[in-house]
């Protein structure tokens, strides 16, 4: 088996930003990494909630070490460019980032995004000058370590229910001018505000989440001038449903749940098959 480098990664994955409209789905274990890379999706990116609730935990509440173990297991786990959730640079003070997105780099992945949430419930969003010092001290890590990882800096407003879509032009934009790669405000579902942020960042490549149940389509989104297209924790949600609707049931004293899942050899086939492909 030969593995590509993490540099063959890091550049495919900067070609995948260059032109067109790749979707970038969100896996949370091994397993799912290896399905996803076998049905021919071009890259991947790590889910902070869907890790988060692997552990049992809820999403912002997993400390800096295992997460970054996460992302180095997850970048070991697939052949594909992987883009690592890196919530808000796991640092209190932006200085504290630098130290952070370097132990992200050397973990193998081809980008990292940095969000602007606070954690903290009466000011979701943190101050525009500390969350634009906290994206130039990450692009400032990624320089000083040599490497190629594309950085990604996203605006929570909407993700956080305050959606000021200036505000988070605004944002995208500073963000930007120190250094982000790729833009991304999620929770903005409109086609109006896409094609506003599309617009209002040209030309560097915006990244659109779409988590829900939405009548867009890749193709639409592509025409909206879209670069890629992630789910979040989407994927996990579906398969927390289907754990959780199972397990009601036979708490229940029933298992007609089980009717519609695969079954073991199915899995078993699937898996081999994702290995094969992952060996080539």
């Amino acid at each position: 088996m030969v593995t590509p480098s993490v540099e063959r990664k890091r550049d495919v994955f900067w070609t995948l930003h260059e032109s067109g409209c790749f979707v970038i789905p969100n896996p949370w274990d091994a397993g799912s990494a290896q399905l996803l890379g076998g049905m021919g999706f071009k890259a991947l990116a790590t889910t902070s909630s869907g890790h988060a609730w692997s552990n049992a935990k809820p999403d912002g509440h997993m400390q800096r070490d295992a997460v970054l173990d996460h992302i180095r297991h997850m970048v070991q786990a697939t052949d594909l460019p992987l883009n690592a959730d890196f919530e808000s640079g796991y640092g209190k003070q932006p200085s504290d980032v630098f130290e952070s997105v370097q132990l992200a780099v050397a973990t193998g992945v081809a980008g990292l995004s940095i969000e602007d949430s606070s954690g903290n419930p009466r000011e979701p969003v943190r101050d525009f000058l500390d969350a634009v010092e906290r994206v130039r001290v990450a692009r400032e890590a990624i320089d000083a370590s040599g490497s190629n990882t594309l950085l990604v800096a996203r605006a929570e407003n909407y993700f956080v229910g305050r959606p000021d879509l200036p505000d988070t032009i605004k944002r995208l934009r500073a963000y930007a001018e120190v250094g982000a790669d790729c833009l991304y405000a999620p929770g903005i579902k409109t086609r109006d505000e896409i094609a506003a942020v599309v617009r209002a960042v040209a030309p560097k490549p915006v990244n659109v989440l779409i988590g829900w149940n939405s009548d867009l389509t890749v193709s639409e989104l592509s025409a909206l001038g879209v670069r890629r297209v992630s789910v979040g924790g989407a994927l996990a949600r579906a398969a927390w449903h289907g754990f959780y609707s199972a397990a009601q049931a036979l708490s229940e004293g029933r298992f007609d749940a089980f009717a519609n899942s695969p079954t073991g050899s199915e899995l078993n086939d699937l898996f081999s098959a994702a290995a094969s492909t992952q060996a080539r």
